[in-house]
């Protein structure tokens, strides 16, 4: 069964489409439209956008998270202004949260602001990186650090869509999911707990049950605090540490949920060194992200290069590093007075 949702954002509001053949909706009203996909998309999912939207021009572009640049979103602006679109023209995002974010920044600045659509292809992309606005690239200094607050005009989230998605990829947006229920949905954490096999088969209906409750949790944040002034930055638990672990790593060779689980650990694990969480609780979190084939432990890094690299980290003001905890399991908060040695103490178990 299909579902709808509304992100409320006034002027700016726009419908979320969940389910399988949400797809089969799709329509851009007569507008021209440039569909941004990558290599590896493409000739699995292009010819049934192509299919609603025959004179639609396309920018194919290389896939992965090692091409979430300035250059490639170059090449998105390049084709706009060679082909003459203007500012009523459409971007169709068609692909993973790489593309979603280049594409949407390309609409970000591309004369000012041009809509765009999301078509998310991963489950990371449907309950989390589609939804929201943020758009961006990476640089070498840091993850995303180049972007924009930028609203899509709708989703569509396409369950049949994940058909194809590799059993990695689906793992690490199941990551995503993990994190809703750990930030603020204990109810959540327990009914994934025992829809396991479920998740892992990839059933439709606890599917749809999955991104239509992640949505709706998302929906309700960006609602409330759009461009991260205060409680949207609790979506980022365990992305602190995830983003550090990605840039020391190198993009793209651990995936972006694959992180996110790995810092959810780490930051659960400093939240019980802080006596905000319980070791149990702890237990618990790594035990589901383990069952649904997630790494819980990051690679080595020294722990005075992971304290630069989250040094770096978006969240950080007036030079105090913001981390999102749990206090306890199913309650995030952000605090900016964790005692240094604490961290590295944790840091140090976790290596």
């Amino acid at each position: 069964m299909n579902r709808t949702l509304h992100v409320d954002l006034g002027e700016r509001s726009y419908p979320i489409h969940i389910g399988a053949g949400a797809l089969n909706g799709l329509d851009a009203q007569n507008r021209r439209c440039l569909i941004v996909t990558n290599d590896t998309i493409a000739p699995l999912y292009l010819p049934r956008v192509l299919e609603a939207l025959p004179d639609a021009a396309v920018c194919e572009l290389p896939d992965g998270e090692s091409f979430k640049t300035l250059d490639t979103a170059g090449r998105i602006l390049d084709q706009l202004a060679d082909g003459g679109f203007h500012r009523d023209s459409l971007i169709i995002a068609l692909g993973g949260g790489v593309i979603g974010d280049i594409a949407g920044f390309a609409a970000s600045v591309y004369h000012r602001g041009i809509d765009f659509i999301q078509i998310p292809t991963t489950l990371l992309a449907m309950v989390d990186s589609s939804v929201g606005g943020k758009t961006g690239v990476n640089h070498q200094a840091g993850k995303n650090l180049i972007g924009a607050f930028h609203q899509p005009v709708q989703v569509i989230a396409d369950l049949d869509l994940l058909a194809t998605l590799p059993p990695r990829e689906y793992a690490a947006g199941l990551a995503e999911v993990v994190k809703y229920a750990a930030l603020g949905d204990l109810q959540l954490l327990d009914w994934l707990e025992s829809r396991v096999a479920e998740l892992r088969s990839r059933d439709t209906d606890v599917l749809t049950e999955v991104v239509y409750r992640c949505c709706l949790a998302k929906a309700k944040i960006v609602a409330a605090d759009e461009r991260e002034q205060g409680q949207r930055a609790l979506l980022n638990l365990g992305h602190t540490f995830g983003h550090a672990i990605e840039t020391a790593s190198g993009y793209g060779t651990l995936l972006h949920g694959e992180a996110v689980a790995i810092g959810m650990v780490m930051a659960a694990d400093l939240s019980c060194r802080l006596g905000w969480a319980s070791a149990e609780e702890v237990a618990r979190l790594r035990s589901l992200l383990s069952a649904l084939s997630l790494p819980t432990s990051p690679p080595p890094i020294p722990p005075d290069e992971f304290i630069a690299l989250m040094q770096r980290d978006k969240k950080v003001l007036n030079n105090r590093l913001r981390l999102v905890l749990l206090r306890p399991l199913g309650h995030a908060v952000i605090s900016a007075d964790v005692p240094l040695d604490t961290l590295r103490e944790s840091l140090d178990a976790a290596a």
